[in-house]
This record gives C-alpha cells, sequence and structure tokens, in this order.
C-alpha cells in the first residue's frame, strides 16, 4: 500500500463548496486510476475490473485513454476507488475529539 493513498482519501474527504456531496469531484481521473494502481497492484486492479488496459501492458496513460472513451469502464473504476476510500478509513484508528477528563 502506498504512502500517498491516505493523503489523497483525506484530501477527498472535504466536502468542495460547488458539490458538497460528491466525493470524486475536483479529483482527476489520472489520480484515480494512479491510486488504485498503486493500492491494488495492476494484476489485482485487473482482477477486480477485468478489462484490458488493467491486464494486458497496464499503464495509467492507455488506462485514461480508455476510460475517458467509455462511460460503463469508467463508472467501474469510479466505484472500486470510493470503496477503496471508505476500506481505507475503516482500517484507519478513530479519532475521538473528546475532551479531557476532569480532575
Amino acid at each position: 500500500m502506498s504512502a500517498d493513498i491516505p493523503a489523497i482519501a483525506l484530501a477527498d474527504s472535504a466536502p468542495a463548496a460547488g458539490q458538497p456531496g460528491n466525493p470524486l469531484h475536483g479529483v482527476k481521473l489520472e489520480a484515480v486510476v494512479a491510486a488504485l494502481a498503486a493500492h491494488y497492484g495492476w494484476e489485482n486492479l485487473g482482477q477486480r475490473i477485468n478489462i484490458r488496459c488493467f491486464t494486458s501492458e497496464p499503464s495509467v496513460a492507455s488506462s485514461l485513454k480508455f476510460l475517458r472513451k467509455t462511460p460503463w469502464a469508467r463508472e467501474k473504476v469510479e466505484s472500486l476507488y470510493l470503496f477503496m476510500l471508505r476500506d481505507i478509513r475503516r482500517a484507519s484508528p478513530a479519532v475521538h475529539n473528546f475532551p479531557p477528563p476532569k480532575s
């Protein structure tokens, strides 16, 4: 797992001014593909989403070219990205802002 992924996940969790309910707002497709490849690896990514740009000589550039032309594949990639973000948040330790105990 890459150290960059939690930073991406934290940046995405802040609501954007224009679309507060959309975690993908402002995130470039290139960042999504790069984060998925770093988190899962190309082989595992190809097993999760069986498209040729992930299974046969995968690269970010070839994936972007295909995903920009193919809406159904892009939806699957975006869905897996959102799943990955939820998974990362679940795995991270909970942060509680409880006040200090009174003595």
